[in-house]
């Protein structure tokens, strides 16, 4: 029952950052987190700030979520999409296929397209990061 409901989230967690077929190009902006769209999960809260294509890219997202103690969003997963994450709060562990690293604020990860990743909250406060995800 476990493996089904991380399965579930880890398929939520995703479907956030499938853009809508019918978008246009993202627009030049610039948001502060009271105006990302705010989703509250189980692990913690998500924002998506930018979400759709843009003028060089077939899909964009960048957000950020801050992750409870203790916590993953998902299992390690890969999708078709390029990614970032910048660590600016806490302490936790990134899996970057199979192989773990502690981190810690200003630890960047970059991970290519279909490559196995995941995050973990190890500490005892809230992990906060942000990410960038691109498909060319």
């Amino acid at each position: 029952m476990t493996k089904r409901r991380e399965l579930l989230q880890a398929a939520a967690f995703a479907a956030a950052f499938v853009p809508s077929a019918s978008a246009k190009s993202l627009p030049n902006s610039t948001l502060d987190a009271t105006k990302a769209k705010l989703m509250k999960e189980p692990f913690g809260d998500l924002r998506i700030y930018f979400e759709g294509p843009t003028d060089q890219l077939k899909s964009m997202t960048a957000g950020s979520l801050l992750l409870k103690a203790g916590m993953s969003p998902h299992p390690p997963h890969e999708h078709p999409e390029e990614e970032f994450m910048v660590v600016t709060e806490g302490t936790g562990e990134i899996s970057v296929e199979g192989k773990i690293t502690k981190v810690g604020p200003g630890t960047m990860m970059y991970c290519g397209a279909n490559k196995l990743h995941g995050i973990l909250n190890t500490g005892k406060t809230p992990l906060l990061f942000y990410f960038h995800k691109w498909q060319k």
